[in-house]
C-alpha cells in the first residue's frame, strides 16, 4: 500500500525553528510507523527537478520507461470523457486577463459560481472551433475543456498557459517537433477565440467580475496504446482516488478504483480511504494507492502553520496503517515538495519516505520528517525505484534472469500464462 501525501516535502521554516512542517508537526502515528520501519528521502527525479504530480505518479507507478500521454488525457478520462486514440489533444481553460504593451497577462480563472457563464462561452466558441477543425468538450467545473485537433497526430506542442503568471504572459504555442501543423492550427484558433470572448455579451455583462476573455491550453499529448498496470508491474493494482487526475490515471492503466470525495477533516478522510483500501485488497488488489491533496493545498497557501496543522490532523487518520503493517508492506511519502515558504510552486527538495511491514528491518529512525529520514537506511530513492523497493519487501521481486511474461515486469507476476493440457 502506498499512501501519498501530496506535496509533503518542504523547506526549513524560520518561524518553525528552522524545521519543516513535517518535522515540527506532532505526528505520533507516523513516528510509530517510522520506528517500526525503514526511512529515506524520496527525490522523484533527483536534486533540483520539480515534478508535477502526474509525472511523479507516472514514474512512481512504474511507467518511467513508457511515454507519458499528457495530463490532458488523464483529466478527460477522469471526467468520464472518452479520448480518441492517435489524435493531438490538450486541456483548455477560460481565464481572466489584462493587456499591457500588447501582451496578455493572465490574472485568474473561472470561479466555482461561474459555471453558467463558462457553459455559455463554450457554446459560443463552437462555430469558431468548427472553423478551425477543433473540438471542445467541457469537463465541468471551472471553465475547463478537452480540446481535440482531428487530423493532427502530433500532440507535442508547448503550453499557451503561462502557469507562472507573475513571470510570463499568455504564450504562443510552438511545436516541440519538426512539424508545425498542430501548433499553427492551435495558435490560429486561440487568437480567434480571444476575439470572440472579448466582445461576447456574457463577458460584457460581468461588471462585478473580470471577463473570462482568454482560452489557454496546456498538458498537450496523445493517447496511444500502452501497457496496463498489471502488464507493466505484474501485479493487480487499485487506487482510492481523490481527484479527477487520479481517476484518469486509474482508468488509463486499467486499475480497479473507488472514488472517495474528499471531506474537510483530513484525518476522517484518510481513515475512510484506509477502509476502502481493505475492501480493494479483499477484492484481489495486490497494490493499492491512496492519495490526499490536503498537504499540497496547505503548502500552496504559503502559511507554514497551515501545513503543520494539516499534517497533525492527518496523522490519526493513518492509525490503520499500524495494524496493516503487521501483514502487508505499507509506505508513506510525498510525490514532490510544495514549500510553504519562498513563494515557489513545487521544488526538487526531498520528501520523507517511510516503509514498514513484516519483512522490513527497522533502522534507527524513530520520527517522521525530512531531517530524521535523511539518516534512514534507504538513502535517496527516485520515483522509478519506489515500486521495485516495495515489491521486494513484499517477497515479489522481479527475478532478473527469469522471464515468465513477454514484457519485463517490476514484480514477480500474479498470473503468467500457463500451459493447458487435455488429459
Amino acid at each position: 500500500m502506498l499512501v501519498v501525501l501530496d506535496g509533503l516535502g518542504d523547506r526549513a521554516v524560520p518561524a518553525l525553528g528552522g524545521r519543516t512542517p513535517a518535522e515540527a508537526a506532532r505526528t505520533p502515528v507516523l513516528d510509530a510507523l517510522a520506528a517500526r520501519g525503514c526511512s529515506g528521502w524520496h527525490l522523484p527525479f533527483g536534486w533540483g527537478r520539480a515534478p508535477a504530480s502526474e509525472l511523479a505518479h507516472w514514474a512512481m507507478f512504474g511507467f518511467s520507461d513508457v511515454p507519458f500521454p499528457g495530463r490532458a488525457v488523464l483529466e478527460a478520462l477522469g471526467a468520464g470523457v472518452e479520448v480518441p486514440p492517435g489524435v493531438a489533444v490538450c486541456h483548455a481553460a477560460l481565464r481572466t486577463s489584462r493587456v499591457e504593451d500588447g501582451r496578455v497577462w493572465i490574472t485568474g480563472r473561472a470561479a466555482p459560481d461561474d459555471a453558467a457563464d463558462a457553459a455559455a462561452l463554450f457554446e459560443a466558441l463552437r462555430p469558431v472551433a468548427a472553423a478551425h477543425d477543433v473540438e471542445l468538450t467541457p469537463l465541468g467545473g471551472r471553465g475547463e475543456a478537452l480540446l481535440v485537433l482531428p487530423g493532427c497526430d502530433d500532440g507535442a506542442v508547448t503550453d499557451s498557459d503561462p502557469f507562472f503568471e507573475d513571470r510570463h504572459p499568455w504564450l504562443r504555442v510552438r511545436p516541440c517537433s519538426s512539424s508545425p501543423a498542430t501548433a499553427d492550427r492551435l495558435h490560429a484558433f486561440l487568437l480567434d477565440a480571444r476575439r470572440l470572448l472579448v466582445s461576447h455579451p456574457v463577458n460584457r455583462s460581468r461588471w462585478a467580475r473580470p471577463a473570462l476573455d482568454v482560452l489557454t491550453t496546456k498538458w498537450s499529448g496523445r493517447r496511444d496504446p500502452l501497457p496496463t498496470f498489471v502488464e507493466q508491474t505484474g501485479v493487480a493494482g487499485a487506487a482510492v482516488t481523490s481527484t479527477r487526475l487520479y481517476r484518469g490515471i486509474a482508468t488509463l492503466l486499467g486499475m480497479a478504483s473507488r472514488h472517495v470525495a474528499p471531506v474537510a477533516d483530513v484525518g476522517e478522510d484518510l481513515a475512510a480511504r484506509l477502509v476502502v483500501t481493505q475492501e480493494l485488497i479483499d477484492d484481489g488488489a495486490r497494490f493499492v494507492h491512496v492519495h490526499t491533496k490536503a498537504t499540497d493545498e496547505a503548502g500552496h497557501t504559503k502559511e507554514p502553520r497551515a501545513k503543520l496543522d494539516v499534517l497533525e490532523a492527518a496523522d490519526p487518520g493513518l492509525a490503520g496503517l499500524l495494524d496493516l503493517a503487521d501483514r502487508a508492506v505499507v509506505a508513506v511519502t510525498g510525490d514532490h515538495a510544495t514549500p510553504s515558504v519562498d513563494g515557489v510552486l513545487h521544488t526538487g527538495d526531498p520528501t520523507p519516505l517511510v516503509v514498514a511491514g513484516p519483512t522490513v528491518r527497522p533502522d534507527p529512525v524513530t520520527a517522521f520528517g525530512e531531517s530524521s529520514a535523511a539518516s534512514g537506511w534507504y538513502g535517496r530513492i527516485t520515483a522509478a525505484e519506489l515500486l521495485p523497493l516495495l515489491f521486494g519487501h513484499a517477497n515479489r521481486p522481479d527475478f532478473l534472469g527469469h522471464r515468465p511474461t513477454p514484457r519485463r515486469t517490476l514484480a514477480l507476476p500474479d498470473d503468467p500464462e500457463p500451459v493447458i493440457v487435455d488429459e
